[in-house]
Formats: C-alpha cells, structure tokens, sequence
C-alpha cells in the first residue's frame, strides 16, 4: 500500500494466539496497524487507550463471550460507531442473525477466507476515510 494519511488500526479479539498471528501477519502486510486482545477485560483497556478504527471480533472467548463485549461496545456513546466484523467458529444462522442484527459490519466463519476478510477490511476501511 502507498503513504496514506494515517495506519488504520484493527483491534483483534481472539483467545486463539494461532488465530491472533495468523490474522496480525496478514494485515499488517496490507500496511494495517495491529492491536492484539486475548480477553475481553484486554479488549476494553486498549480501546480506553485509543478507539481502533475497526474491530475483528471471535463470539467464543472465555469469561465473557463476543456476544457481551459486543453488546457493551454498541452500548457506549465513545465506541458504537466502531464497525466490528465477527469472525467465528459459531457457523450456525442463529449466531449469525444475531451479531448482524446487533450492527455487525458482517461475520466471517472460521477457518477464515483471508483473500475475503482482507477485500472486506479494506473496504470498510476505506470507507471511513
């Protein structure tokens, strides 16, 4: 990617470190800024720290769920405007339905298409330009 004016930065939220490095290292070749969460409670201190300018969000997180977290993200005036795209080993409809109810920018099943989630990232984050 060419200069742009500033790095997008991705939070991820995943328990999986496999997950976490494969996703980091795919994306920040695309010239993203990573920021890496394995729990929620991790999840809520970075964005105290600074507000990502997209979300990649696992639903099965141990402790609270993606579900909460999302929920609790969407609630608060500092970041519901966050677009957060759910990747999930949930594959089923009801899952699905539900986080794109509740504003998900859209929810990937795991294994993850990389070639899709990075056209998906990209749009979406150009588009917040």
């Amino acid at each position: 990617m060419n200069s742009k004016e500033k790095q997008s930065s991705i939070l991820l939220v995943d328990d999986s470190t496999t997950n976490i490095a494969l996703l980091e290292a795919v994306l920040e070749d695309k010239g993203y800024q990573i920021v890496k969460a394995q729990s929620v409670k991790d999840a809520f201190a970075s964005i105290k720290k600074k507000i990502p300018d997209l979300i990649l969000l696992d639903l099965l997180i141990p402790k609270i769920s993606g579900f909460d977290f999302f929920e609790q993200i969407r609630n608060d005036e500092k970041t519901k405007h966050i677009p957060v795209i759910v990747i999930s080993a949930l594959s089923d409809k009801l899952s699905e339905t539900r986080v794109l109810a509740m504003g998900a920018a859209d929810f990937i099943s795991k294994p993850v298409d990389i070639q899709y989630l990075t056209k998906k990232v990209d749009t979406i984050l150009n588009q917040e330009r």
